[in-house]
């Protein structure tokens, strides 16, 4: 067996990879690149599903980044448990191979309670009087002191919300080489997201890009490098490319102007009741599951979708079933938005009824994707002294609300979801072994068996 580390650099494509990337462009001229045929919707969740199963979504089931669960009538997004992708993992494969195969699984998702070897992935800390704390969940259990010893606490507010930078990339890079020098798995699986959060924020051309490029070669080039030396191939991917937007689409206004979303009026502040709903959206990105109560009314919803500006196409069952995304757990619609167009789950109508949890980074709680919660609100006056007073009650141990997230769409500059219109703005494929790869474009079921092949070949 080849001892094989697989880095996931969130949001690479081939537009991007030039002169501020130079480690990474020697890895694609010393071995090769390809572009990745990746699936929809291109989201985090559903593409790395297929990378470790080699299914579309209709077979592993992640539809998206969450989605509707209908027998509790909830909308839950970003769950870890690994139970929720059906299908053979790419470690477990291997492991049928050779019994002596190990693996590492360091921040790809749903990576609580699967059969990798070992595992790291975020966990906050969530007490009862509301307080957040930095933590992660690692297998073995013991892993975690370990960890947090060796490297320091995981920079959680640094790996998500306004504060998002490559702080969080550095400290799993630093978690990636001390797991490949201690426990010496076959396979690392290393996930590095720092891309991700300019290219919402400001947009894939903006020029400060080329400062995260560097930013996020550096640590690439350093990983890559100590491996290398012990005789590890490498493989570097990324799962979607991001594209510049320039407007949001309020889908769930739409479906509630007309009388299909019903909310719950909590003392003046509306939540979403999916349940009582005759359609609501689960937006994530660029796609949109629309779940629609009574089949009688699915072609009524359809046509509405379809005349909202901003809406490409909407996919009915004979759609997702072309799509690959043919599944209980999926919308009996699934929209699309237009290249420079992206879905927000906002669902109230008035600014001072929003939930209390959108002006806050909670991804458990928002019935949808909202990248706004990268940006703090920019309205706000003496921002810096109001998140001071309020991680001084924090530490102090009072209750307290994060409340300095915007209700401005319009801030988003980035977004993803849909497939590209052009290779090089999509997803790519690098390889220090030129003969693993096909000569031409990698599909995403395919890169599971590719993997493989640079293990056992």
């Amino acid at each position: 067996m080849h001892r094989t580390v697989v880095l996931n650099v969130v949001g690479l494509t081939g537009e991007l990879l030039g002169d501020a990337t130079p480690n990474l462009k020697r890895l694609a001229r010393e071995g090769a690149m390809r572009p990745l045929q990746t699936v929809l919707p291109a989201v985090t969740c559903t593409v790395q599903s297929t990378f470790t199963t080699g299914l579309l979504p209709s077979g592993h089931g992640c539809v998206a980044n969450g989605w509707y669960f209908r027998d509790i009538a909830e909308v839950n997004l970003w769950r870890q448990a690994n139970q929720l992708v059906a299908g053979e993992k790419i470690w477990e494969a291997a492991r049928r191979r050779d019994p002596t195969f190990t693996c590492a699984k360091l921040f790809w998702w749903y990576n609580m309670y699967s059969s990798a070897d070992y595992a790291v992935t975020p966990r906050p800390i969530y007490w009862a009087d509301g307080l957040k704390l930095p933590d992660i969940y690692t297998e073995p259990a013991s892993l975690r002191d370990e960890l947090v010893v060796r490297l320091g606490e995981f920079p959680l507010f640094n790996f998500w919300g306004p504060n998002a930078d490559i702080r969080s990339t550095e400290w799993i890079a630093r978690c990636a080489r001390h797991m490949y020098d201690t426990r010496r798995p076959t396979l690392t699986l290393v996930y590095l997201p720092h891309l991700d959060y300019n290219l919402q924020r400001l947009g894939p051309d903006h020029p400060a890009i080329k400062d995260d490029l560097r930013a996020v070669d550096a640590v690439c080039g350093e990983l890559i490098d100590h491996v290398r030396k012990d005789g590890a191939r490498v493989i570097v991917l990324s799962e979607y490319g991001i594209t510049r937007v320039s407007g949001v689409v309020h889908i769930n206004r739409a479906l509630r102007e007309q009388d299909l979303l019903r909310v719950r009026n909590e003392r003046g502040l509306e939540k979403l009741d999916a349940g009582a709903s005759e359609a609501f959206a689960v937006a994530d990105h660029q796609i949109a599951h629309v779940y629609v109560r009574r089949p009688e009314r699915i072609q009524e919803v359809k046509a509405l979708l379809e005349r909202l500006p901003g809406v490409e196409v909407v996919l009915d069952a004979e759609g997702k079933r072309s799509a690959g995304l043919e599944h209980a757990r999926s919308g009996e619609l699934i929209a699309i938005s237009r290249a420079d167009r992206w879905f927000s789950y906002y669902y109230w109508l008035d600014d001072d009824s929003a939930p209390e949890f959108a002006r806050t980074v909670d991804i458990h709680r928002k019935p949808g994707y909202d990248p706004v919660e990268l940006f703090a609100d920019p309205k706000l006056r003496a921002l810096p002294v109001r998140i001071a007073w309020r991680l001084l009650k924090k530490k102090l141990g009072f209750r307290y609300l994060m409340d300095v997230i915007p209700l401005d769409a319009a801030l988003v500059n980035g977004s993803h979801g849909r497939l590209t219109e052009r290779s090089e703005q999509g997803p790519l494929i690098l390889s220090t072994c030129d003969s693993m790869l096909p000569d031409e474009r990698v599909h995403a079921v395919d890169v599971s068996k590719i993997v493989l092949d640079h293990i056992f070949d």
